[in-house]
């Protein structure tokens, strides 16, 4: 008899009584501790379940509750009890009525064999771990908790507040290291004797009584001043949440919990039952040796953490929809903007499109309506070309239509003309490709046959709403891929930016452009604008237009090509 059980139970004594006969089956001697919350008559039937089990007994009881004292009163009680009962037990290990053996507790046994002077419990300082919950790690050891955080918050909190207000702090007690961890450890009879029997006990129980979450630092710290050797890690497979509280494994968790070769876990679902019939697994000699990871375990607790947290990308949940930034990503994938090539390449959608193999919607933010690739009415996901159902939510309209056609790169027109609640959205987002041709605008102005005078009003308007999307886009906290050019510099090279834009769109299934596709006639373009300078309008964005200058681009600039050397 070399490994003795003490089982603190708080619920489920059904199952509480399934892993006391697993333990005793397995020869091990249990002192059971059952929370005095728990009412007699359930104690009594508890008690007489379990009469016919040999080495079963019951401790004192007390009333335990979550970061409070009477979670070490239990454990302390029963550990005394069982080491005074069983002269034979060299280790004890602390399990609750949630834990589950999932390797056969003779593997065990025969591991804590290999290591008779080995003390297993999780110890470190607040300054090695991370993992603190509530803000409180080195404070938890300088203020006074006698307020329960869980019935008690408003008290909790105003004391806390008071203390620090008032900078009272604690002394700690003189060679006392605090250190943290989880709460389910096996100690040697050696290291515990050593903690019950400590003369100074009276001085670390006091101290430890004030304070915060105690069953969490009790044992380890004191085991620091007692054990031989400490292997700084629990036998028993607890996994926590960002929140500080216990993951619970289900009936689909089997797999993932038979591979991790851990000997106990806990929390298990007290109707788990395809898990309480699968373990503890049978006896393997294959697998008698093998050493507890719970690296795997680790691995995709972290991903679901993260995937909880921060979500996929582009996908909004509903614990954070009403914070602002807090969004894994504001869209899902990449998608492309552009704005001023339609002005000047007629029927400009289609033709891209035709050269990328991409969706390449029209203006999506008219003010008439949603101007969906194809024409439709509705586009994937029920989104609705209606302007007032668009403009109620414009960042979920954008982000539900990158969201719902994920599967494919898409692209949309956008102008000064359309509705601007978007341009914060196209600075900042990291998935965005925008591209501007600025005072494009006036190229339709110049088109309408009207005077200068009769348009350089509406010209003003779209010149200052275009100047912010520019400053938006060029901000501090722009973080979007952005390619801003005047009129003047798109029309001295079109192919060449076109050709940017169709490879950024289809990469290497880009097409090479040997000409740019047919644009408008902009003779007396030059004029116009002048005539727009004249009437006290500077069209500043266009860029610099001289009367003599050429209105036709150039050709596309030829580049080297590669030559390969042949014998």
């Amino acid at each position: 008899m070399t490994l003795g059980v003490v089982m603190l139970v708080h619920t489920a004594l059904d199952r509480a009584e399934q892993m006391l006969r697993h333990w005793t089956d397995a020869g091990c001697p249990v002192v059971v501790h059952v929370d005095k919350n728990v009412s007699n008559a359930d104690f009594t039937r508890f008690e007489s379940a379990v009469a016919d089990l040999d080495g079963v007994s019951f401790s004192q009881r007390y009333r335990c509750e979550w970061g409070m004292w009477g979670l070490i009163a239990a454990s302390r009680a029963a550990t005394k009890q069982l080491l005074a009962k069983f002269p034979d037990v060299r280790h004890v290990y602390l399990a609750s009525g949630a834990c589950l053996p999932l390797r056969p507790v003779s593997e065990l046994k025969a591991y804590l064999d290999a290591r008779p002077d080995t003390d297993f419990i999780e110890s470190v300082t607040t300054a090695d771990v991370s993992w603190t919950v509530g803000g409180l790690d080195r404070e938890r050891f300088t203020l006074r908790f006698p307020f329960s955080w869980k019935r008690q918050r408003v008290l909790f909190d105003s004391f806390v507040y008071l203390q620090r207000l008032l900078k009272l702090k604690r002394r700690l007690p003189s060679d006392l290291v605090p250190h943290l961890g989880s709460q389910w450890w096996c100690l040697t009879r050696k290291t515990l004797t050593a903690i019950l029997e400590d003369p100074r006990r009276a001085e670390f129980d006091s101290y430890f009584k004030r304070v915060w979450i105690p069953d969490e630092c009790y044992y380890q710290s004191l085991a620091r001043r007692h054990a031989r050797k400490i292997e700084s890690r629990s036998l028993t497979l607890a996994k926590f949440d960002y929140q500080g509280k216990p993951h619970i494994f289900y009936d689909d968790h089997a797999e993932l919990l038979s591979r991790s070769g851990c000997f106990v876990a806990r929390k298990i679902w007290p109707r788990a039952d395809g898990l309480f019939a699968t373990f503890p697994r049978k006896p393997d000699p294959a697998l008698a040796m093998q050493e507890p990871n719970s690296g795997t375990i680790d691995r995709i607790f972290a991903q679901a953490v993260d995937r909880r947290t921060n979500g996929r990308k582009g996908l909004y949940m509903q614990s954070r929809f009403t914070f602002l930034d807090s969004e894994n990503g504001v869209t899902a994938v990449p998608y492309t903007v552009l704005q001023g090539f339609d002005c000047i390449i007629p029927g400009f959608a289609d033709w891209l499109g035709q050269q990328t193999g991409r969706i390449v919607h029209g203006h999506l933010f008219a003010p008439n309506r949603a101007h969906f690739a194809g024409g439709g009415a509705y586009y994937r996901g029920g989104l609705s070309d209606q302007p007032r159902l668009r403009d109620y939510n414009a960042k979920m309209f954008l982000t539900n239509l990158v969201w719902n056609g994920r599967d494919q790169r898409q692209a949309f027109l956008f102008g000064p003309a359309d509705t601007q609640q978007i341009r914060w959205i196209l600075s900042k987002d990291l998935q965005a490709s925008v591209w501007v041709v600025s005072g494009a605008w006036a190229v339709p102005l110049f088109l309408s046959g009207k005077s200068a005078s009769e348009v350089r009003s509406e010209a003003a308007r779209l010149q200052q709403i275009e100047s912010k999307l520019l400053e938006t886009l060029r901000g501090p906290d722009a973080r979007s891929r952005r390619r801003i050019m005047t009129l003047a510099e798109f029309l001295e090279s079109p192919v060449d930016v076109l050709q940017s834009i169709v490879d950024d769109m289809a990469g290497h299934r880009a097409n090479s452009l040997q000409k740019p596709p047919p644009m408008v006639n902009l003779d007396g373009f030059a004029q116009f604008l002048q005539d727009l300078k004249n009437q006290g309008m500077h069209p500043y964005l266009t860029g610099d237009f001289s009367e003599n200058q050429p209105m036709k681009p150039r050709k596309p600039r030829l580049t080297k090509p590669y030559i390969v050397g042949t014998k």
